[in-house]
């Protein structure tokens, strides 16, 4: 197995999170660890989550491709240069204050920011709205910096940052202030891309009305994104 300076191999052993410390044994035990080992031996359902969480405590992580068991191609990762440990803007994510959440809900409601969706509060997760991996671990108290996402929305958001260019490289703060996953309520881009998206949730007495939607679109053999643009495009034409 590879040897690491001792700096760094203490700096590994000094992390205590469970989720970053199963996955960084792993690799110094193993030298990489796959998408299919974090799902299927430690039963993360979300690899890149787990392995953010190491990146998120200042570990260098290289991602690269391997063949998996059923012969296609899949994620792996393993520790990138020593040298490269970010002590100072990754050094681990301050923990989010209950109070934190229950200002958030006052001032926005129990609801998701991304899907709009009413939920209960224990379903709501927080985040920043600029990805820590850019911005590091904010201490302004602001609300203005932070959003309520439900779990669906925080992995869609996660996967889609994960695989942005600003995130990977360029590490810019206002390229991210611009994009439709920190301020979906004004934005220019998606991860970079120009992309427009909306995102619609029928609840309560709304789901009747979807379920009509649903049956014209049918009778019009269309798709419902497809009827719903149509519908939207007719509005905005109409004088």
């Amino acid at each position: 197995m590879k040897k690491y300076p001792k700096k760094f191999t203490r700096f590994l052993k000094s992390i205590k999170a469970k989720r970053p410390k199963t996955v960084i044994e792993h690799i110094l035990k193993h030298g990489h660890i796959t998408t299919q080992e974090l799902k299927d031996r430690y039963g993360y359902n979300h690899p890149p989550r787990a392995v953010r969480d190491v990146r998120e405590q200042g570990v260098p992580i290289i991602t690269f491709r391997v063949v998996g068991s059923d012969g296609r191609k899949i994620a792996a990762y393993k520790f990138g240069d020593p040298q490269k440990i970010t002590f100072k803007k990754f050094g681990g994510r301050t923990a989010f204050s209950k109070d934190l959440k229950d200002n958030l809900i006052k001032r926005y409601d129990s609801k998701c920011f991304i899907y709009l969706e009413e939920m209960d509060e224990h379903s709501l997760q927080i985040d920043h709205r600029i990805p820590y991996e850019v911005a590091g671990d904010t201490k302004d108290s602001n609300l203005h910096n932070f959003m309520l996402l439900s779990v669906s929305a925080n992995r869609a958001k996660s996967w889609s940052c994960e695989h942005c260019k600003n995130w990977l490289k360029l590490k810019d703060v206002k390229i991210c202030s611009t994009c439709y996953w920190a301020f979906p309520e004004n934005y220019t881009h998606i991860a970079m891309l120009s992309v427009r998206r909306v995102d619609l949730i029928w609840q309560g007495k709304d789901v009747e009305k979807y379920e009509k939607l649903k049956i014209k679109s049918r009778l019009l053999n269309k798709k419902i994104p497809q009827f719903v643009k149509e519908i939207i495009e007719k509005e905005i034409n109409n004088p």
